[in-house]
């Protein structure tokens, strides 16, 4: 085969062949890859409102989309009904103020609206130290931390340092207010779906 020229012409078109290519490569890896992430993606989001809900027996009605104001995407519950009654709910919430980015946490409530248990998502945080977030805020032995069976009617889901009333992780107070702010949305999405509901 003979050697091509060096030109601008030849360059161009070699570039081009190659990015087509490239491309192409990336297009198949992302169709070939797409659906066993989304499916992955809904057994992690279904295991997580089982995890967090007050009754694991309880049946899972329809999903509601509650909007918050300045808030660009809806905050997803997931009631609950035991019995024909009410239950309990499960929240898919969100913060964007995270230190690593956007945090996507589950946040099971029991009917007056005390947290029963989390569950992240997806989170980017730095690992060692925002990466504590899976189990911080659920920690027995530091009860000034754990979130659970705590009301953010009567309590005040905000780190200490802001005046709040749960310890941040240590050497990771970004993350913690993102945290702790994802959760209090849950909550107000909790108290509108109930508004709403009656």
């Amino acid at each position: 085969m003979a050697k091509l020229e060096s030109s601008l012409k030849n360059m161009f078109l070699s570039l081009t062949l190659i990015t087509l290519g490239a491309s192409a490569l990336l297009a198949g890896g992302y169709v070939l890859t797409k659906e066993p992430i989304e499916k992955a993606d809904r057994a992690k989001e279904e295991n997580a409102i089982k995890e967090v809900l007050p009754d694991k027996n309880a049946e899972v009605l329809e999903k509601v989309e509650i909007t918050l104001e300045n808030k660009a995407d809806p905050f997803i519950v997931y009631p609950s009904v035991k019995d024909g009654k009410f239950a309990g709910a499960a929240v898919q919430t969100y913060s964007t103020e995270g230190y690593g980015g956007r945090l996507d946490i589950m946040v099971g409530f029991d009917t007056d609206g005390t947290i029963v248990n989390y569950a992240v998502l997806k989170a980017n945080e730095t690992p060692g130290l925002g990466a504590k977030v899976t189990d911080w805020f659920k920690n027995d032995s530091k009860k000034t931390a754990d979130i659970r069976g705590k009301n953010p009617a009567t309590t005040k889901v905000s780190v200490s340092k802001d005046g709040g009333d749960i310890d941040a992780i240590t050497a990771s107070t970004i993350t913690s207010r993102a945290f702790l702010q994802s959760v209090q949305l849950a909550y107000e999405a909790f108290q509108k779906m109930q508004t709403t509901k009656k």
